[in-house]
């Protein structure tokens, strides 16, 4: 709950506890530890509020109006905002306004304090009224119904909030979160007038970043300041980069003493939609806008950025914790199904999805399909096993009159998949109630959304969930983070091929191309390693899914097929320890997953290992070295608040034995000094770690061999 700070009479800030002007910096690694880093807001003097947690801190003052004035990187001891910029910026009904910020004459290369003393009021903007703190909420609920990380919801930590206003009310968030250098923003909209008003554009957020380089000559490619930055309002693309639609790095005309002779320098970050959102507000109605979320980089070690930005996902996203064992079963007869079930339940698997191809259509709304589906969810309930199926979205063309069309043509066939629905459609609206309706009554615990929706605009005037073009994006998007945000209130488990984590997916693909699948079993094996070792850098193992085609898929024939089971035992046990030995779960696609009893065992072998090591396997993935075809090959999951602090996996792709020395750096485990080490959870043995926690380990392993090590401490 949100608390007012402004006292009639008395200043913005009178409310606040007092505190320093330079705020502490954390003590220790917060990576390592669950640091005393705690956000807290307060007052260093009359005019001026810092939001902290000893990590990072952004600095405002608000006397004449509110101006950040101080953005710094607490760990690394740098300052990052060299100049003012507005807190929003919006165009209303064709006229635009400024929130807060202040005008200033002073040099953008750097913002001193004798500049703050000379800020003037900007009399063309809105001015700010209160100041509020408060805790952040949730946007939705997270129903916990499986397996996955002891992690709070909503996250700890303070918002601030700055309120502005006038004919509209603009409310300006800033969360900052308990133990990581992250700070969101986000802007709600009050029409405080009595007329209907429309928000043609709005500008999230504005900030004059110093620059990351400085070079006189244009270039191609320059380098970006040390802060990744992601919004919830992204899609199509299976990593943030592509999905990325709302971030840009710009050139900042207003810095004249920049290197830059062109005045070319990518340093003013500017978060804004893309398209619109041209919503139309009546009175006292409220719009609230994405929320972008800035991940301050203390180091330039990839690693460690990469560490960082998979501890804010399990953070804004603790759901992508979960991480069950999943069957796609790719024949839904109910005989077949219960087979595919029981096959599940003897091994340890968690979970089945009625596959694309099946036979299974979730939008067959014949009331024997629900009937035939809720008794294969009571029949997998019995079982300990979650069912549920494949859904196309996009992708597709329904009908012209639902289709999106192009703002030139006003006709379907150029959307980004070539033809797929408008989401705002009547067929849209109608598809997200029978998908709640199926999935509330028939008890299904899994959604697979393929083609999910990819950010197409729509140029129709007769849907009636949207107006026109302009307001077409954001309201088909709208939809969908609605729809996904239920499913994660009702604990459905969503498997999307799209940037969707914020908004309530699961998972999305750890990176592969679907026609790999049909090379030879061996050189499967070796993408697998290298798509885990590419994708893990961002992503934590639990949120991508990679697969094993157990029966044939995208041709190949029998060379690239695990069907016989049983003759290819060699072959599954390396699927096997390559995606659990990953902390990774892979879709195992086919009819069974086991055709006699040594088949069983071993399936059932390797998701006991993977169950009784899960918490390190699920953990962070600190890569070794890449998968190539010529020399050992391997990763190391760490954990330094675990029991186990490290599980590394070793792999020879050769044909024959390989001795090989490889390092091992246990840092991020938390290890120093003398540690135990055991392989392949034998007897163990205690190694000395160099200065820098790193040890270097000699290991000899058969042709096609692989090997597993876990590191303690002492």
């Amino acid at each position: 709950m949100l608390a007012t700070l402004l006292l009639l009479g008395g200043g913005l800030l009178d409310q606040l506890p007092k505190g320093p002007a330079s705020p502490p910096r954390a003590s220790g690694d917060w990576l390592l530890h669950r640091a005393d880093a705690k956000a807290q807001a307060w007052a260093s003097d009359a005019r001026t509020v810092v939001l902290s947690n000893g990590l990072v801190a952004r600095t405002f003052v608000v006397e004449p109006d509110v101006a950040c004035i101080g953005f710094d990187d607490l760990v690394s001891e740098r300052a990052l905002l060299r100049a003012i910029e507005p807190e929003a910026r919006a165009v209303v009904d064709g006229v635009e306004v400024r929130v807060g910020g202040m005008l200033s004459n002073a040099d953008r290369a750097y913002l001193r304090p004798a500049d703050v003393a000379k800020l003037e009021l900007d009399p063309a903007a809105l001015h700010c009224t209160a100041v509020r703190t408060g805790t952040i909420p949730a946007p939705f609920e997270w129903k916990r119904v499986r397996h996955a990380a002891e992690l709070p919801w909503p996250p700890p930590g303070t918002r601030l909030t700055f309120v502005f206003e006038g004919a509209l009310t603009f409310e300006v968030h800033y969360d900052l979160y308990d133990g990581l250098p992250l700070v969101s923003k986000s802007v709600e909209i009050v029409n405080s007038g009595p007329k209907p008003v429309r928000i043609d554009t709005l500008e999230v957020e504005r900030l004059a970043f110093v620059e990351a380089e400085g070079t006189v000559e244009p270039q191609e490619h320059w380098r970006r300041p040390d802060l990744h930055v992601e919004s919830d309002f992204a899609f199509h693309g299976m990593s943030n980069v592509s999905a990325d639609v709302t971030n840009r790095w710009l050139p900042d005309p207003r810095y004249g003493t920049q290197v830059s002779y062109a005045l070319a320098t990518p340093c003013l970050l500017v978060s804004s939609y893309p398209v619109g959102p041209a919503a139309t507000l009546a009175k006292a109605e409220r719009f609230t806008s994405y929320r972008v979320h800035e991940l301050v980089l203390d180091g330039s070690e990839r690693e460690r950025n990469g560490l960082a930005q998979r501890r804010m996902y399990r953070t804004l996203a603790p759901w992508v914790t979960e991480n069950p064992l999943m069957m796609h079963v790719r024949d839904a007869r109910p005989e077949a199904v219960k087979v595919a079930i029981d096959q599940c339940a003897a091994v340890g698997f968690e979970m089945a999805i009625l596959s694309f191809g099946s036979g299974f259509d979730i939008e067959n709304r014949n009331l024997e399909n629900l009937a035939r589906a809720q008794e294969l969810v009571a029949y997998a309930r019995e079982r300990g096993v979650e069912l549920g199926s494949y859904s196309l979205l996009a992708s597709r063309s329904v009908a012209p009159e639902h289709d999106v069309l192009d703002r030139e043509t006003l006709k379907p066939g150029k959307a980004y998949f070539g033809n797929s629905p408008c989401l705002e459609s009547a067929w849209g609206r109608d598809y997200f109630a029978h998908l709640r309706s199926f999935y509330a009554s028939s008890g299904f615990r899994v959604l697979e959304h393929d083609g999910s929706y990819p950010g197409d605009t729509c140029a129709s005037t007769s849907h009636p969930g949207h107006v026109g073009f302009e307001d077409s994006q954001w309201r088909q998007f709208e939809a969908i983070r609605r729809f996904y945000g239920w499913c994660r209130g009702e604990g459905i488990f969503l498997n999307v091929p799209d940037w969707y984590f914020l908004n309530g997916s699961n998972k999305t693909g750890m990176g592969y191309r679907e026609t790999n699948w049909s090379l030879p079993r061996s050189e499967q094996l070796l993408h697998a390693r290298q798509n885990i070792f590419d994708g893990t850098w961002t992503k934590a193992p639990s949120m991508g899914w990679m697969f094993v085609p157990l029966t044939e898929y995208h041709g190949g024939g029998a060379a690239a097929t695990l069907e016989p089971l049983s003759e290819h035992l060699a072959d599954y046990e390396r699927h096997l320890a390559t995606n659990l030995g990953a902390g990774v779960q892979a879709c195992w696609r086919g009819p069974r997953l086991f055709d006699t009893d040594t088949t069983r065992e071993l399936v059932a072998k390797w998701v006991t290992w993977f169950k009784r090591h899960r918490r390190v396997l699920e953990s962070d993935l600190v890569h070794v070295r890449r998968a190539d075809g010529r020399d050992l090959d391997g990763w190391l999951h760490v954990d330094p608040l675990g029991d186990e602090r490290a599980l590394a996996m070793v792999f020879n792709p050769l044909d024959v034995e390989r001795t090989r020395e490889l390092e091992f750096p246990l840092y991020y485990a938390g290890l120093e000094g003398t540690v135990r080490v055991s392989e392949r959870d034998g007897s163990e043995r205690e190694v000395v770690l160099d200065g820098r926690s790193r040890v270097r380990l000699e290991l000899t392993l058969p042709p096609h061999g692989f090997t597993w090590l876990t590191f303690r401490a002492r």
